[in-house]
C-alpha cells in the first residue's frame, strides 16, 4: 500500500509538473478573449531573459525573431513608402531571385501630397498596405513626413512636402489605410532629417518653437489621430545625441508627451551605443554595421548594440531589466496587432485596383503649372504630329533612388502611354534630346534598357530640333531621375538647375516650335529660364507603375488636372533660408568628433513662410496648380465676429466653375495673427477642402476654426498659447493668390 501510494504521488507530481510545462509552451495567440495588455503581460512572464534580448534585435536583413518555443512569429520588415521591396538573401542586400517579388509602384509621396485629398491618401495606404500583407510583411518602413528644407535634398521625393499641416492631414489617412491591414506604418525618419549629405554626422541646432511648430506636426499627428504602430528614427544627431536613441526626441516627447504606445525602430545602421540605446527611446534595432562573425559569435546579429552586449550588461549588473521589459511590452503589443491578430485579411498583390489606384493617385497629383493660350489639352479631333522629346520620356523611374527602389510588374513610360492614347489619331516621333544617365540598377534590379548613347550634345539637339519643326505639338518630357546627386538617396542635388544639357534643349525647341510643352518629371524644384518661351508646364514627379497613362490622360484631357504644389518652388537659391542665412550643410567641428553643427537659423519661416516674409516672388508659390476651367471664388463669411478659447467660428466661402469642363479646386485657409507677443510667419496654412465642381455650378466650402488653429508654441512654458487678439482668415488658391479675408476677435 505504501509502495503504491508512492508511487501516485510521484505520478500526480509527474503529471502535474508536465501540465505546467505545457502550459507554459502554449502559444500565446490562442487566447483572443483577453485583453491585450493581459496578454502581453502573460507572454512577458513566459520569457527568458535571451528570449526578450533576441526580440529587440534584428536576425537578417529585414527581419527580427519571434520567440518559436511560445508560438511567437517573427517579424518581417519591407521598404518602403511607394512600393514593396523585392526579396534580398538573408544577410545580404544582393537580390534574392525570387519571381513573385513584383509589385506595384505608387507614385512618390510628393506626388500624394500634390493631390490634397485625404481620401486619396486612404486609397494609397490602403492600396499599398495589401500588397505588404499579400508579401506577409508585418512592417512598412514609411510613409515619410520629414519637412522641405531645402529644394538640395536627395530623399524630398519620399516625404510630404514643406507645410506642417498639410503634411499632418496626408500622413493620418496613409497610416490608417496601411494598418487597416494588420499591417504597422512605421512613419520616418523622425525627426529633422532634412538632408542626405552627412546625414550620419550631422547635429541639428534648433529651437524648440521650431521643432514643435515646423518638424514635428506631422510625426505628432501620425501618432495620436493616426494611431501608428511604429516609428523609425533618423540618422542624424539633436541635441548631441543620434535620433535613434534619443532622450528628448523619443522619450520625452513621443513616448512622454505624445503617449506613444508603438514600437521605435532603428533606421539601419542608425544605432551607435549601447547604453543610450538601452535608455533613450530605442525598443529595436536594424542594421547595425557590425562585423560579429570575426569575433566567431554564432550570428553577426549577436553583436548588435542591442544583443550580446546587452545581455552581457545585464549579467554584470550594469544594466537593469526595466528598459528591456518596456521594450518587450510595446513589441509584444505590435505582435497583438499585426503577427498575432488572426483576423487580418490576407491582401492583394498586383491586383488590377491597385494599378487603377496608382493611375488615379499620380492623375490628382499632376500640376499644371503653365497653360499659355489654352495649349493644353492637346487636341486630337484632326489628325497631328507630335513630337516627343527627352530622355525621361523613355527611362524607368522606379528603379533607383535608394531603399525606394522597386521590381515592378510593369511600368508604363511616358512615351509609351502617349502612343496608345494618341491611337491612330497623331503620328508620334522621339528624337533623345540629351543624354542624362544610361544605367538602371539599383540592389541587382536592372531595369532592363540600355539607353546608352554615344553622340555629341550637338548631334542629339539637332535630331531633336529637326523633329519638332514641323509638328503641331513638341512634348519635351525631361526633369531629375533617381541616380547619385539628384532625386536619390545618400547623396543632395549640387544645385537647383536642370542637369545635363536639358535647358540648351529646351531653348531650341522653343525657337524652332512655339507650341511647346514641358512635363518636368522630378521630386524636386527645378529652376526655369526658358519659362516665358514655353506654352505649357506640367510638373509629373515620379508616378510609378502607371506614369504614361497617368501623364497622357492629363496631356489629352481625360482628367482635368487639379494639383497643387506641396511646396515652393524658388526662383533661385538664394530666396531659400537655409541658403540665405549660410547654414545648409552645416560647421564641422574642430575636435576631432567628426561631428557637423547645422543651425536652423531660418527658424519657423521655411517654404512660402520665408517668402512672405522677405517679400520675394518665387517661380510658383506653395498651393500653386492651374486647371482646363476656372473658378470663381465669393466672398468668405464668419459666422461670428468673435470667439472665447472654446467656440468655434465657422468660415464659408462660395466657389463656383466658372468655366466649361468639370473640374476640381483646392480651397486653402490660411491663418494671419495680427498682433502677437512672438513673431509668427504672415500667414499659415490651416485648412484646405477639395472640392468637385461641374460647369456652372456652385458650391460652399466651410471651415470650422478652433484655438488650435490659432495657437503658436510659447518654448518658455512649453505649451502651445492662443492669444486674445485679432485675427484674419485668408481664403486662397494658393499661398500668393488671396481671394478673400475675413477677420475676427478672439477673447
Amino acid at each position: 500500500m505504501t509502495v503504491q501510494k508512492t508511487f501516485l504521488s510521484i505520478l500526480i507530481l509527474a503529471l502535474s509538473t508536465q501540465m505546467q510545462a505545457q502550459k507554459d509552451n502554449l502559444p500565446i495567440y490562442l487566447d483572443e478573449t483577453k485583453d491585450i495588455e493581459l496578454r502581453i503581460e502573460n507572454a512577458l512572464s513566459r520569457m527568458t531573459l535571451s528570449e526578450k534580448i533576441a526580440m529587440t534585435h534584428a536576425q537578417s536583413k529585414f527581419s527580427s525573431p519571434g520567440v518559436p518555443r511560445l508560438g511567437i512569429p517573427e517579424f518581417w520588415t519591407t521598404d518602403g513608402p511607394h512600393g514593396i521591396r523585392p526579396e534580398v538573401l538573408w544577410d545580404e542586400w544582393d537580390q534574392a531571385g525570387w519571381t513573385n517579388d513584383s509589385c506595384v509602384a505608387f507614385p512618390a509621396l510628393t506626388c500624394l501630397a500634390a493631390t490634397w485629398n485625404p481620401e486619396i491618401s486612404y486609397l494609397y495606404g490602403k492600396s499599398i498596405g495589401e500588397e505588404a500583407r499579400y508579401r506577409k510583411k508585418d512592417i512598412l518602413l514609411g510613409p515619410g513626413v520629414n519637412i522641405y528644407r531645402t529644394p538640395l535634398n536627395g530623399r524630398n521625393f519620399e516625404y510630404m512636402g514643406e507645410d506642417p499641416y498639410l503634411s499632418s492631414k496626408m500622413v493620418v489617412p496613409y497610416v490608417k489605410g496601411v494598418q487597416s491591414n494588420g499591417v504597422a506604418a512605421c512613419v520616418k525618419h523622425f525627426a529633422l532629417n532634412n538632408q542626405e549629405v552627412k546625414r550620419h554626422n550631422t547635429n541639428v541646432i534648433i529651437d524648440d518653437r521650431t521643432l514643435y511648430e515646423i518638424y514635428l506636426p506631422a510625426f505628432k499627428a501620425a501618432v495620436i489621430e493616426g494611431g501608428a504602430w511604429s516609428i523609425m528614427g533618423a540618422y542624424n544627431l539633436y541635441k548631441n545625441q543620434h535620433l535613434c536613441h534619443n532622450e528628448y526626441i523619443l522619450n520625452n516627447i513621443l513616448k512622454s508627451e505624445w503617449g506613444f504606445d508603438g514600437v521605435v525602430v532603428s533606421d539601419w545602421g542608425g544605432v551607435h551605443d549601447t547604453k543610450e540605446a538601452i535608455t533613450n527611446g530605442l525598443d529595436m534595432e536594424f542594421g547595425s554595421w557590425t562585423n560579429g562573425l570575426s569575433k566567431g559569435t554564432k550570428s553577426a546579429y549577436d553583436n548588435y548594440y542591442l544583443a550580446y552586449p546587452y545581455l552581457q550588461m545585464i549579467k554584470k549588473g550594469e544594466a537593469g531589466t526595466k528598459e528591456l521589459d518596456e521594450k518587450v511590452k510595446r513589441i509584444l503589443r505590435l505582435s497583438f496587432r499585426t503577427t498575432m491578430n488572426s483576423k487580418r485579411p490576407y491582401g492583394s498583390l498586383c491586383s488590377q485596383a491597385h494599378f487603377n489606384a496608382a493611375k488615379q493617385i499620380g492623375e490628382e497629383g499632376i500640376v499644371l503649372l503653365q497653360n499659355k493660350d489654352n495649349t493644353l489639352p492637346i487636341d486630337l479631333s484632326t489628325n497631328k504630329k507630335i513630337a516627343v522629346i527627352g530622355e525621361n520620356a523613355i527611362k524607368m523611374m522606379t528603379v533607383g533612388g535608394g531603399s525606394s527602389s522597386l521590381k515592378v510588374k510593369y511600368e508604363i513610360s511616358p512615351l509609351d502611354g502617349i502612343v496608345k492614347r494618341a491611337g491612330n489619331n497623331a503620328e508620334i516621333v522621339f528624337a533623345r534630346g540629351y543624354v542624362g544617365d544610361p544605367t538602371g540598377e539599383y540592389n541587382g534590379v536592372k531595369s532592363g534598357q540600355n539607353l546608352k548613347d554615344d553622340r555629341s550634345s550637338e548631334e542629339l539637339i539637332s535630331e531633336a530640333v529637326n523633329a519638332a519643326k514641323d509638328a503641331d505639338y513638341v512634348i519635351f518630357i525631361g526633369g531629375l531621375n533617381k541616380s547619385n546627386n539628384q532625386d536619390c538617396e545618400d547623396s543632395d542635388r549640387k544645385g537647383i538647375e536642370l542637369p545635363y544639357t536639358q535647358n540648351e534643349v529646351i531653348n531650341a525647341l522653343a525657337k524652332a516650335n512655339k507650341n511647346l510643352v514641358v512635363v518636368n518629371i522630378s521630386g524636386n524644384a527645378v529652376t526655369m529660364p526658358w519659362i516665358k518661351d514655353t506654352k505649357a508646364i506640367l510638373q509629373a514627379w515620379y508616378l510609378g507603375s502607371e506614369a504614361g497613362n497617368a501623364i497622357a490622360s492629363v496631356l489629352f484631357g481625360d482628367v482635368n488636372p487639379s494639383g497643387k504644389l506641396p511646396f515652393t518652388f524658388p526662383a533661385s537659391l538664394e530666396e531659400v533660408g537655409a541658403h540665405k542665412l549660410g547654414e545648409y550643410l552645416g560647421i564641422e567641428r574642430n575636435d576631432g568628433s567628426n561631428i557637423i553643427d547645422e543651425k536652423y537659423n531660418e527658424g519657423l519661416f521655411v517654404g512660402y513662410r520665408w517668402a512672405d516674409k522677405e517679400k520675394t516672388s518665387p517661380l510658383f508659390p506653395f498651393g500653386y496648380g492651374l486647371s482646363y476651367t476656372t473658378f470663381k471664388y465669393g466672398k468668405a463669411s464668419a459666422d461670428k465676429k468673435s470667439i472665447t478659447q472654446d467656440e468655434t467660428i465657422k468660415i464659408t466661402i462660395p466657389v463656383t466653375n466658372s468655366g466649361s469642363v468639370k473640374g476640381a479646386e483646392v480651397v486653402q485657409l490660411y491663418i494671419s495673427d495680427l498682433k502677437s507677443s512672438l513673431p509668427r510667419p504672415v500667414k499659415e496654412l490651416k485648412g484646405f477642402k477639395k472640392v468637385y465642381l461641374n460647369p456652372d455650378e456652385t458650391k460652399e466650402v466651410v471651415f470650422e476654426i478652433t484655438k488650435n488653429e490659432l495657437s503658436f508654441f510659447d518654448d518658455k512654458k512649453h505649451d502651445w498659447i492662443a492669444e486674445p487678439g485679432k485675427f484674419e482668415i485668408l481664403i486662397g488658391a494658393s499661398s500668393a493668390d488671396i481671394k478673400s479675408k475675413v477677420s475676427f476677435d478672439l477673447k
